[in-house]
């Protein structure tokens, strides 16, 4: 179900912007503040793993998604940045990435349909 597959790439998505953002926080303290290296190591680890975990559920779900490759390599490519994994989310969810090729025929996920998807049945 393509709902489930965009529930679980957003958390994945902003999982990764959270794990960057504290591993870039660590390296501040350490580097520019002259403290300790405390938490560098350990959020280094936490942002290696979701990291790919970010992703191995892209890959996943660009099927169900039925997203193109263009699309697949933004995502990938959206990894790479600070942040830039949520700025896609955010996107991706805006213009109807997230809702999946079944979203016409069945309600779909997306708060943005396009005026053919919400077009009154002819009786």
């Amino acid at each position: 179900m393509s709902s489930k597959a965009a529930l679980v790439f957003r958390v994945a998505a902003v999982a990764e912007a959270f794990s960057w953002a504290g591993l870039l926080i660590g390296m501040f303290v350490k580097y520019a503040v002259g403290g300790s290296d405390g938490g560098v190591p350990v959020l280094g680890m936490v942002h290696g793993v979701v990291f790919v975990v970010y992703v191995l559920v892209s890959l996943v779900v660009f099927k169900p998604l039925g997203w193109r490759g263009k699309t697949l390599v933004l995502a990938l490519l959206s990894s790479i940045p600070p942040l830039f994994t949520w700025a896609f989310e955010k996107w991706a969810l805006r213009t109807g990435k997230l809702d999946g090729p079944q979203r016409l025929s069945h309600g779909g996920t997306g708060l943005f349909q396009s005026a053919k998807a919400v077009a009154p049945v002819a009786a």
